[in-house]
């Protein structure tokens, strides 16, 4: 098993990136996203179901990122507009085959390595 995140690199503030986060070897029933900035500790991104019916946004990003999947491509993406500085750190997709459409690192059995956004003022 394995997910391969990819889409990161440096824009500034306003501009958009779209992660990608690719998964190989089983199906799962959540995919999302977390980030983790230099000195702190991780933070929940953006979550989905199978279906996509159900999505979970951290508070700090609604309005300008949006979380969807391709179940046909097994991917989960990320779509980051309005970038701001703050939101500068190392991105992982998450998966899992739980049902729970979880905001905590625990709710999560399988990791991707990290991409990283970097946005400048």
């Amino acid at each position: 098993v394995q997910l391969q995140a990819s889409g990161g690199g440096l824009v500034q503030a306003g501009g958009s990136l779209r992660l990608s986060c690719v998964a190989s070897g089983r199906t799962f029933n959540v995919m999302g996203w977390f980030r983790q900035a230099p000195g702190e500790e991780r933070e929940f991104v953006a979550a989905i179901n199978w279906s996509g019916v159900s999505t979970k946004l951290a508070d700090s990003v609604k309005g300008r990122f949006t979380i969807s999947r391709d179940n046909a491509k097994n991917t989960v993406y990320l779509q980051m507009n309005n970038l701001k500085p703050e939101d500068t750190a190392v991105y992982n997709c998450a998966a899992t085959r739980s049902m729970v459409v979880g905001t905590t690192p625990r709710n999560y059995d399988y990791w991707g390595q990290g991409t990283l956004v970097t946005v400048s003022s």
